[in-house]
């Protein structure tokens, strides 16, 4: 069963920002896609299961917090 979250992030200013997110989030388990808007922050995930609780920490640890 697949699995989507919607999360706004901080800190998000460029396409290498992006790049950082979803090289970031791709190795957690589950993670099959990451989308980012750069101009909103606004991080699209899919897969399953998905642990939003590692996700959140991991972006933080990356430097673009969920706001």
């Amino acid at each position: 069963m697949s699995e989507h979250l919607e999360l706004d992030v901080e800190n998000v200013k460029c396409g290498g920002c992006a790049s950082a997110i979803q090289d970031g989030l791709k190795p957690l388990g589950g993670i099959a896609n990451v989308e980012v808007e750069i101009e909103s922050g606004h991080v699209s995930i899919s897969g399953g299961p998905l642990s939003e609780t590692a996700i959140r920490e991991k972006l933080a640890a990356l430097g673009y917090p969920v706001k």
